[in-house]
């Protein structure tokens, strides 16, 4: 019979384990989708025993879960704050490129952590899924965030109607997952002018974009 410390050491695992195996899992749900992915091709890939996924994580949903919440920590807090500083702005066209901003900023500056283009690939597909209200996650790690964020333009926007604002939203969230999963088209089509690695640099070019198109010519 193995010491026990063994045997507890591999029942537990380490959090070097842990982490390298949510590592892989975001790697394999990027590429392969929810319904792609198996705990064993997980397991497999980190090199750990298909229990241990299982005893950190329970299943596949709350694996997939976990790599979420470990990607995303404290972006929605940084949205909401941004949102917040926005309502104090009194004049409303700053206080629209402050809410884009607050939107935009916490989730593309991900793309300068290391590995995070599989984020961006997984977030999209969540996002586009048409299952993922079953999983929820959208729903509860993203909605409280947009339903701010929607509140918000309106106050900026008061002329729209709440189609326009909503379409609005959903517009500068599609620029957003685009940039965030971009593999590098971006950078060939413009000759390398275009790179989603540079955040702000970007932002100094798609902002006056969004901003002219939710403005419209009667703002």
């Amino acid at each position: 019979m193995k010491p026990k410390t063994q045997r507890h050491a591999e029942a537990t695992g380490d959090s070097s384990a842990r982490e390298r195996i949510l590592k892989t899992a975001e790697q394999i749900f990027a590429e392969m989708g929810f319904e792609g992915t198996s705990l064993r091709q997980v397991a497999v890939n980190s090199d750990v025993p298909v229990a241990l996924v299982s005893y950190h994580f329970k299943n596949k949903l709350g694996l997939y879960r976990e790599v979420f919440r470990a990607r995303d920590p404290n972006t929605n807090a940084q949205r909401l704050a941004g949102l917040a500083l926005a309502e104090m702005e009194d004049n409303r066209e700053r206080r629209l490129e402050m809410i884009i901003k607050a939107a935009l900023m916490p989730m593309l500056s991900l793309r300068k952590i290391e590995g995070s283009a599989n984020f961006g690939v997984l977030l999209a597909r969540e996002a586009t899924d048409p299952r993922s209200a079953e999983r929820g996650i959208i729903k509860e790690m993203f909605d409280p965030a947009a339903t701010a964020t929607i509140k918000a333009l309106k106050g900026a926007l008061p002329g729209r109607s709440e189609a326009e604002i909503v379409w609005a939203f959903q517009m500068m969230i599609g620029t957003m997952l685009y940039i965030m999963a971009d593999g590098g088209r971006a950078k060939h089509l413009s000759g390398g002018v275009c790179d989603p690695e540079d955040v702000e640099g970007t932002m100094r070019l798609i902002l006056p974009l969004l901003l002219h198109g939710m403005r419209g010519p009667e703002f």
